[in-house]
């Protein structure tokens, strides 16, 4: 519990020398304390609200943006938006990455790897199995974002062009990274975000 100070409010029409017991009600003073303090509470309340709204509406219009394209491109991973943008955001990566790599290697998992399960990103050069759709998300992402101690060398503090490079590199695959980015652009063209350049 918070604890105040209650201090007589004095106005100007009223001179100090006159405030006497008869005539100021000294009872109204902690229901104006305690009013002005929870219209501030209030007020904080509302303008935390209306940032976690916004955060909620920015989400949901990313992960609305890569479903669309992949109805729009019949591909199974369809569903998988909400996922993708989350995981995103929990390891600071570009939040169009994630599919664009499905695309690109899978077709948005069309032609998911046969030999392993869940594997549509090409992680593990196909030799990797995931119990879900969603392990394989997170997992990816959490490599792509340099929060792997085993992998973090290749990936942690790298711009997105950098992250493709060691993804599939161009001496494997010379225009791997632009192939991917130009996804990125397609998937991120009708969405207004506050994350809308590569790095």
């Amino acid at each position: 519990m918070e604890s105040f100070v209650l201090l007589p409010i004095v106005t100007a029409s009223m001179p100090i020398s006159n405030i006497t017991k008869d005539n100021y009600d000294f009872t109204q003073v902690p229901q104006i304390v305690l009013s002005q303090k929870q219209n501030i509470e209030a007020n904080g309340l509302l303008a935390f609200n209306q940032v976690i709204g916004q955060k909620a509406n920015d989400l949901k219009s990313k992960a609305d943006a890569i479903d669309t394209f992949y109805k729009e491109h019949k591909m199974p991973l369809e569903g998988m938006g909400m996922k993708m943008v989350e995981e995103a955001e929990k390891n600071e990566i570009d939040w169009r990455l994630l599919p664009a790599i499905s695309v690109v290697e899978s077709t948005g998992g069309r032609h998911a790897c046969k030999r392993v399960t869940h594997s549509f990103m090409g992680w593990g050069s196909c030799k990797i199995n995931f119990k879900s759709d969603e392990e394989a998300i997170e997992i990816v992402a959490k490599n792509l974002g340099g929060n792997n101690p085993n992998t973090d060398q290749h990936y942690a503090d790298k711009t997105t062009k950098q992250i493709l490079q060691k993804y599939n590199p161009p001496s494997i695959v010379p225009d791997y990274a632009d192939k991917v980015m130009k996804v990125m652009d397609e998937i991120g063209a009708n969405v207004k975000t506050t994350q809308k350049s590569l790095s």
